[in-house]
This record gives structure tokens, C-alpha cells and sequence, in this order.
């Protein structure tokens, strides 16, 4: 299971659909608040995929650091159209993709990240 979470309709359904694509059932949040919810009552999310800018009580960043230290083996996909690489600290094992990302890449990292 991937956790989309994504405040933009839009980019949320893009990326829930490429999680489907890749071979993923998927849930979706409109920001961390509601991905925070999410997890604490399911057990069967394997990666989370999340933007970083996102109003609400965290960003992206944030909330990657949240899983990472309450949920360990969640794996985390970072992006962002905003934010470059050398401005993030990831949590470990994290990921990050710049929009516009490629497609195919992200589905092989989920698809690796899954294995």
C-alpha cells in the first residue's frame, strides 16, 4: 500500500495513479495531518509518497521525519517543484524526486523500495 499525500487534487490523483500503475493499492491525504491519521490506524502502508510544501501543521519534510521515527520501515518518496536536493535533509533510506519527475523511475523505486 502507498499513502499519497499531496495538498494539490490534482498532482495527488497524478501521483495515486502512478502508484496504481506501478502495481500499488493507494490511499491518499491532502496534507500530513491526515496522513498521521492514516497511518496510526493501518498497519499495511508500505511507502509514503509526499510533496514537501503542504499547509496544515507540517510539511513534507517534517512529516518524513515523523514516520521515519514512528514508523521505521515505512519507506519515504520525497518531492517537490520547489525545493532542490542540496536544501532537504532526508531521513535515512529516504528518497527524493524533483517535479517534473520521471514517471518510469518513480514506479522502479517503488517497485525496489517494495521488494
Amino acid at each position: 500500500m502507498v499513502l499519497v499525500v499531496e495538498d494539490e487534487p490534482l498532482l495527488r490523483m497524478m501521483a495515486a495513479d502512478l502508484a496504481e500503475e506501478a502495481g500499488f493499492d493507494v490511499m491518499e491525504a491532502a496534507n500530513a495531518d491526515e496522513a498521521l491519521a492514516i497511518l496510526e490506524v493501518r498497519t499495511d502502508i508500505r511507502i509514503v509518497f509526499t510533496d514537501v510544501d503542504m499547509p496544515g501543521s507540517m510539511d513534507g519534510m517534517k512529516l518524513a521525519a515523523a514516520i521515519r521515527g514512528r514508523w521505521p520501515p515505512v519507506e519515504l518518496i520525497v518531492t517537490s517543484g520547489h525545493h532542490r536536493m542540496a536544501d532537504l535533509s532526508l531521513p535515512e533510506r529516504g528518497v527524493f524526486f524533483e517535479k517534473p519527475y520521471d514517471r518510469r523511475t518513480v514506479m522502479a523505486t517503488m517497485r525496489r523500495m517494495a521488494a
